[in-house]
C-alpha cells in the first residue's frame, strides 16, 4: 500500500498531466475551427471540378486518344498506396485508422498476386506500417516543418507521384485519408487517383451540351493533373480538420479522466491519513493507560 507522500505526489503528478491535457485541448479547439473552415470552403470547388471532369471522361471514354492519366496503363499489376497521416500523435484513432485500412487494402491486393507500394506522408504513417510493410517503402513526404498545409505542397506531392506514373512505377495509385464530419466522426477514406475515376453524374446541368475548344482530350490532358493535385489538396484539408477534432476529442477525454483519477487518489490520501492518525491516537492512548 502506497504511503502518503507517494499518494501526495501520485495527485500532483495527474494534476500536472491534467493542465497540459486541457492546454492542449484548448489549443486543438482553436486550430480546428480554421481547419474545418478550410475543409468545407474547398468541398464546393473539388464536387464542381469533379462533376466537369466527369462529363468530359463519360465524352472521351475508353478510346486510344484518351490521356493515359485517365485510360490508364492497361494493366492493373502495380499499386501504389499513398498514406497520408499526421505527423504528430495524442489525436486518438486518427492515425491508426488510416493505416489500418492501407493496411487491409494491401493485404488484399497481395492477396490476389498484385505488387504493392507504399508511399508514406506523415511520420505517423510511417512508423505504423514500417513494421509490415516497410520492404514495400518507396518514399516518404515529410511535412513536419509545414505549419500550414497549402496548395503548393499538394502540388509537390502530386508532382512526385506523376513522376512515378510517367516512369512506369505503378499502374494505380491510391491516396488514404480521413474525411471529416464532426469532432467525434472521422470516416478513413480511400480514393483512387490514377487512373482518374469520377462519381456518375448522371443528371447534372439538365442534360446540357456543350461544345469545347480545344478538344476534350487535350482539356482532359491539361486538367487531369491539376486534377490529381486537387484530390491531395482536399485530401490535406480534410486530414488537417479531422486530425485537430480527434485530438480534441481524445484530450477532453483524458482531461476528464485525469479529475476521475485525481478523485480516487484524494479519498485514497484522505483515508490513508485517517487511518495514520487512528493509528497514532491508539499508541498515545495504550500509552497512557500503561502508565
Amino acid at each position: 500500500m502506497p504511503n502518503l507522500k507517494d499518494l501526495k505526489n501520485r495527485i500532483e503528478s495527474v494534476k500536472s498531466t491534467r493542465k497540459i491535457t486541457k492546454a492542449m485541448q484548448m489549443v486543438a479547439a482553436a486550430k480546428l475551427r480554421r481547419a474545418q473552415e478550410s475543409a468545407e470552403a474547398s468541398r464546393p470547388y473539388a464536387e464542381r471540378f469533379n462533376a466537369v471532369m466527369a462529363g468530359l471522361a463519360a465524352s472521351v471514354g475508353g478510346s486510344d486518344s484518351a490521356p493515359k492519366l485517365l485510360r490508364g496503363t492497361g494493366s492493373d499489376d502495380v499499386h501504389l498506396l499513398v498514406v497520408m497521416t499526421a505527423e504528430r500523435g495524442l489525436c486518438g484513432g486518427f492515425n491508426s485508422n488510416i493505416a489500418k485500412l492501407a493496411r487491409v487494402k494491401a493485404e488484399e491486393l497481395r492477396l490476389k498476386g498484385k505488387t504493392v507500394k507504399v508511399l508514406t506522408v506523415g511520420k505517423k504513417g510511417r512508423d505504423a506500417l514500417k513494421r509490415d510493410f516497410g520492404d514495400l517503402f518507396v518514399g516518404h513526404i515529410d511535412l513536419s516543418e509545414v505549419k500550414r498545409v497549402g496548395y503548393t505542397n499538394a502540388q509537390d506531392i502530386a508532382k512526385d507521384i506523376l513522376s512515378r506514373f510517367d516512369g512506369g512505377e505503378f499502374d494505380v495509385a491510391t491516396i488514404f485519408y480521413s474525411k471529416f464530419v464532426n469532432v467525434v466522426t472521422q470516416i478513413p477514406t480511400a480514393q483512387q487517383v490514377i487512373p482518374a475515376s469520377f462519381e456518375d453524374t448522371e443528371g447534372d446541368d439538365s442534360g446540357a451540351v456543350f461544345d469545347y475548344e480545344p478538344s476534350e482530350e487535350a482539356i482532359l490532358a491539361d486538367l487531369l493533373p491539376k486534377g490529381v493535385a486537387t484530390a491531395i489538396f482536399s485530401a490535406l484539408l480534410e486530414n488537417g480538420a479531422s486530425e485537430q477534432g480527434a485530438r480534441m476529442s481524445a484530450m477532453d477525454n483524458a482531461t476528464r479522466n485525469a479529475g476521475e483519477m485525481i478523485d480516487k487518489l484524494t479519498i485514497q490520501f484522505n483515508r490513508s491519513r485517517q487511518a495514520v492518525i487512528t493509528n497514532e491516537l491508539i499508541e498515545i492512548i495504550s500509552g497512557a493507560e500503561a502508565l
